[in-house]
C-alpha cells in the first residue's frame, strides 16, 4: 500500500510538472507538443478551445482503445494521470508570458516536460496519448519507450508547422529532443557510471592495485583468444567518473600494453553505491 501511495504522488507531481511545461513555457512562446497534448494546443491556438478539457476527452478515447491491451494498474495509473494533468492544464491555463528568448523557452519546456513524463512513468502510469501507443510497443514489440514518443511526437509537430509556422516548429524539435533525454535519465536512472573492461597479461596486479588504492571491488572473467589461444583474466570494474582517470593511472602503471575498454552506464546501484558497504 505504502509503494502505491509513493507511485500516485510520483505520478500526480508528474502531472504537474508537465502541465506547468505546457502552459508555462510552450504555450506561452506558441511552441508545439506531440501526442495528444500537442493536439490540444493545436486546437487551443485555432479554436481557443481548453488545453485541459481537450486532453482529457481525447485522451479518454484512447485510454479506451487500450484498456484490453494494457495492464490494469497501467491503466488505472494512467486515467489518474489523465485526471490529475487535464485538472492542472485547467487550472494553470494562461499562467505564463511569452519570454523574448524563445529558445530559453523550448529548452525548459522540454526540460519540465521530461521530467514530469519520466516521474509519471517511473510511477507505473502514462501520460495517456502518443505514451499509451508508446507503452503498448514497449510492452508488446520490445520498442524503446522513449523513442518511439519522439516518433509519434514528431508526426503531430510536422503538423502543428501549418499553424505555429517554420520558426516555432524547430524550436519546438528542439524542444522534444532535450525532453526525450531528459526522459531516458529520468526513467533509466540518474546515476551515471562508466565501466571498465580491462584485458591485461598482468591482471592480477591491476586488481589488487585497484582493490586497495580505490577500494573498488574487481570481477574477473577466464577468456582466451580466439587467434592465439592464449588463457586469460579479463577484469570487470564499475567506477565514478571522477575515479576514471585514477583508474587509467592505476592500469597504465602497471601495465601499459592493457586493453580497456571504458562504456557509458546509465544507472547503477547495489553494495558501494546506491547501499553502503558492510563496516
Amino acid at each position: 500500500m505504502i509503494n502505491k501511495i509513493k507511485e500516485i504522488i510520483l505520478i500526480i507531481l508528474g502531472s504537474l510538472i508537465f502541465a506547468l511545461a505546457i502552459n508555462y513555457f510552450a504555450i506561452p512562446n506558441e511552441l508545439a507538443e506531440g501526442g495528444v497534448t500537442g493536439v490540444t494546443m493545436i486546437t487551443y491556438y485555432v479554436l481557443g478551445w481548453s488545453p485541459g478539457i481537450t486532453n482529457f476527452i481525447l485522451n479518454g478515447l484512447l485510454v479506451l482503445i487500450g484498456y484490453k491491451l494494457l495492464h490494469k494498474r497501467v491503466i488505472a495509473y494512467t486515467i489518474i494521470c489523465i485526471i490529475f494533468t487535464s485538472l492542472f492544464l485547467h487550472i494553470t491555463e494562461g499562467l505564463g508570458n511569452p519570454l523574448d528568448d524563445t529558445l530559453l523557452g523550448a529548452i525548459f519546456a522540454g526540460i519540465l516536460a521530461g521530467v514530469g513524463l519520466g516521474l509519471v512513468f517511473r510511477g507505473g502510469g502514462t501520460s495517456g496519448g502518443s505514451a499509451v501507443i508508446a507503452r503498448l510497443a514497449n510492452q508488446y514489440l520490445d520498442w524503446n519507450i522513449s523513442k518511439t514518443m519522439l516518433a509519434i511526437d514528431l508526426l503531430v509537430v510536422a503538423s502543428a508547422y501549418f499553424v505555429i509556422g517554420g520558426e516555432k516548429t524547430m524550436y519546438t524539435v528542439i524542444s522534444l529532443y532535450i525532453g526525450t533525454k531528459v526522459l531516458d535519465y529520468i526513467i533509466e536512472g540518474l546515476n551515471p557510471r562508466k565501466a571498465i573492461t580491462i584485458i591485461s597479461h598482468r591482471s592480477a596486479e591491476v586488481a589488487e592495485q585497484v582493490n586497495k588504492k580505490m577500494q573498488r571491488g574487481v570481477t574477473v572473467f577466464s577468456a582466451h583468444g580466439s587467434y592465439t589461444k592464449e588463457a586469460k583474466d579479463v577484469l570487470y570494474v564499475v567506477v565514478n567518473k571522477q575515479e576514471l582517470l585514477e583508474l587509467k593511472r592505476i592500469i597504465h602503471k602497471v601495465d601499459e600494453q592493457a586493453f580497456v575498454v571504458v562504456h557509458d552506464v546509465r544507472d547503477v546501484f547495489g553494495v558501494g553505491f546506491t547501499i553502503p558497504k558492510a563496516g
